[in-house]
């Protein structure tokens, strides 16, 4: 806890904080002391009780995902509450755990908006890589109805899973795009030079072209 106090970077803060964030550790730094602890699920368990961001964002970097039980993992993604920490916790412990499918199927439904983006989140990252099961139609309905009054955070993951169903499945790609279009959610966000934007229409239309010139020979 003393080494991260001294990491602290009051420009680093200013910047985080803009973003929900509050620590202020440069990220890059935060990942040398993680790559030098290297795995330790009891040093993580103590950073993570701390309730201190930088701890935390420090303990998902050192644990061992699998080591959480599904009641522990649940508990800790309420108390995840800053954007940088629920991101990580998401794809660096819940990806990787063997509670990921159900407790997917459980904060899909939870009535804490927070919690349900964990579930989308998670369900963007079937839709891409394990499909088989999944309702896509029913996603879309649920997207359709609710995404455009949505809170923000769940509203993102939302427009994800919809960007993530158009781009890799054909079959629905057309009403992904309609979706997008008449939602017009992100559609004015302010996208840097040479990224693409996170509407989902222009998403979608930018990865399927990236992805045929990689398929031409």
């Amino acid at each position: 806890m003393a080494e991260l106090a001294a990491l602290e970077d009051p420009r680093a803060r200013e910047v985080n904080e803009r973003h929900g964030d509050d620590h202020g550790v440069n990220l890059s730094k935060l990942r040398a002391v993680a790559k030098r602890l290297k795995t330790q699920p009891e040093l993580a368990r103590e950073l993570w009780a701390t309730g201190d961001t930088a701890a935390r964002l420090l303990a998902l970097l050192i644990c061992r995902p699998k080591a959480f039980g599904r009641d522990e993992l649940d508990a800790m993604l309420r108390e995840a509450r800053t954007p940088k920490v629920h991101d990580w916790f998401v794809n660096y412990v819940m990806k990787k755990s063997a509670h990921a499918e159900e407790l997917r199927a459980a904060w899909l439904a939870d009535h804490d908006p927070v919690v349900a983006s964990a579930g989308w989140a998670l369900t963007s990252d079937r839709v891409a890589k394990q499909p088989d099961g999944l309702d896509l139609t029913r996603l879309l309905d649920v997207i359709e109805a609710d995404m455009k009054d949505a809170p923000e955070r769940l509203q993102w993951a939302m427009n994800t899973c919809l960007a993530t169903i158009g781009i890799w499945h054909a079959e629905y790609r057309v009403r992904a795009v309609e979706i997008g279009e008449r939602l017009e959610v992100l559609k004015d966000y302010p996208t840097p030079p040479g990224c693409t934007s996170p509407f989902a229409p222009t998403w979608i239309g930018e990865m399927v072209r990236r992805q045929k010139n990689i398929e031409e020979p």
